[in-house]
C-alpha cells in the first residue's frame, strides 16, 4: 500500500495527463461519429433529392413527350382536316371555274358582262381564300405549339408537387386528363365557329387591296408577294388590336383575364400567350415564311420563268386557286408547318416561352 501511495506521489501528473488524454481522445471520438453521423445523413438526403429529380425530370418528359405526340398525331392534322374541309365548303371556287370553262368552250352561254363578273369573282375568292388558308394555317400550327408549352409546364408543377418538391410553387388544381383533352380540343373553335366570320374579314381586306387591279394587267412572283402580303397586313390590321382573337378563342375567354378552376386557366394563359408581342413577332415572321415559299411554287409550275418577267392576272388565277388546298394540307406532308416550326425565332420563341412560362 506504502508502495502505491508513493508511486501515486511520483507519478500522479503523468497519470492526470494521460487521463486527460484519454478522455479527450473519447470525447473527439464521440464528436466525429456524431458529425460522421450527420453527414452520412445528409449524403442520404441530397440522394434521395436527386433520385427524386431526376424521377421528377423522367416523369415530366415523359408527359410532355406524350402531349406532343398526342398534340402532333391527333390534335394538329384532326384540327388541319377540319380546316380544309370546312375552307373548301365555303370557298368553293370549283363551280366558277368549271362556269368560266364551259363559258370558253360555248361562247353563247355566257354574256360579256356575265364573264367579267365571274372573273372578278373568282379574283377575289381566289386571293381570299389564298390568305386565309395562309392565315389559318399558320395560326393553328403556333397555336397547338402553345397549347403543348402551356401543358408542360402545367405537368412540370403537377409532378414537383406529386413527388412533395413544390413548396416555392404556387398552389393551383392539378390538370387532368379531361382538362387536357378539352384544351388540346380548343384548336377547331376556328374551324367550328370562327371560320365565318374571318372568311368575310379576310375578303374584305382583299377586296381592299386587289380592286385595282385587272385581270389583263401584268402580274409578275413580286405582284403576288406583295398582295398576299398587303392582304394579311390590312386583316391583321382591321379591327381593334388582337381583334383576330374572335377567330381563334370563344368570347368569354377573351373578354376574362382570372379564372376559376384548371381548364379555364388553361384558356386564360393561352390568351395572354396570344396577345403578347413576342407572339406577334413570330406571326408576322412565319406569315412571310409561308408567302415567300407559297410564291416560289407557284412560280415554279410556270415554265421559262414566265411568272417572273410578268403575265397577265388572269392566268395567275388558277394557279392561285390551285395552291389553296396545299396549305391546310395534312401536317406530315406540310411542307408550311414544317418551315414555319423550323424558324429560328419561332423555335427560340418556344424555349423561352417554356422557360419562363409562370407557374400562377
Amino acid at each position: 500500500m506504502l508502495f502505491v501511495r508513493d508511486l501515486w506521489r511520483r507519478h500522479r501528473r503523468k497519470i492526470f495527463v494521460s487521463v486527460g488524454v484519454l478522455g479527450s481522445g473519447y470525447f473527439l471520438y464521440k464528436l466525429y461519429g456524431a458529425h460522421r453521423s450527420r453527414l452520412d445523413a445528409l449524403e442520404r438526403e441530397l440522394a434521395f433529392q436527386r433520385e427524386s429529380e431526376e424521377l421528377m425530370k423522367a416523369q415530366m418528359q415523359s408527359h410532355f413527350e406524350n402531349i406532343q405526340r398526342i398534340s402532333d398525331t391527333i390534335t394538329l392534322p384532326h384540327a388541319m382536316h377540319n380546316l380544309s374541309c370546312r375552307i373548301a365548303e365555303e370557298l368553293d371556287l370549283s363551280q366558277l371555274l368549271e362556269r368560266l370553262i364551259r363559258g370558253k368552250g360555248q361562247p353563247n352561254t355566257l354574256t360579256q358582262a356575265e364573264k367579267l363578273a365571274l372573273w372578278d369573282r373568282l379574283k377575289i375568292l381566289s386571293f381570299t381564300r389564298l390568305a386565309l388558308s395562309i392565315w389559318a394555317t399558320t395560326m393553328i400550327s403556333l397555336y397547338t405549339k402553345v397549347q403543348v408549352n402551356i401543358l408542360g409546364r402545367h405537368l412540370y408543377i403537377d409532378t414537383a408537387r406529386s413527388l412533395g418538391s413544390s413548396d416555392s410553387l404556387e398552389t393551383k388544381d392539378a390538370v387532368n386528363r379531361e382538362d387536357q383533352q378539352k384544351f388540346l380540343g380548343s384548336v377547331d373553335f376556328l374551324s367550328q365557329h370562327g371560320l365565318p366570320t374571318l372568311i368575310s374579314d379576310m375578303e374584305a381586306a382583299t377586296k381592299e387591296i386587289i380592286k385595282g387591279k385587272q385581270l389583263s394587267g401584268l402580274f409578275n412572283h413580286t405582284a403576288l408577294h406583295e398582295t398576299a402580303m398587303h392582304i394579311l397586313n390590312k386583316f391583321m390590321s382591321m379591327g381593334s388590336p388582337h381583334s383576330w382573337l374572335k377567330y381563334m378563342l370563344p368570347e368569354d375567354v377573351i373578354s376574362h383575364s382570372t379564372s376559376s378552376s384548371s381548364g379555364e386557366q388553361l384558356m386564360v394563359e393561352a390568351r395572354a400567350v396570344l396577345i403578347s408581342a413576342e407572339f406577334g413577332s413570330i406571326v408576322e415572321i412565319s406569315l412571310k415564311a409561308v408567302v415567300d415559299t407559297l410564291v416560289e411554287l407557284v412560280a415554279a409550275r410556270f415554265k421559262g420563268g414566265s411568272l417572273t418577267t410578268g403575265m397577265p392576272l388572269a392566268r395567275v388565277l388558277p394557279q392561285v386557286a390551285q395552291m389553296c388546298p396545299l396549305l391546310p394540307e395534312e401536317p406530315s406532308k406540310n411542307q408550311f408547318i414544317k418551315i414555319i416550326r423550323s424558324i429560328p425565332e419561332v423555335e427560340l420563341f418556344f424555349t423561352l416561352l417554356y422557360a419562363n412560362m409562370p407557374s400562377a
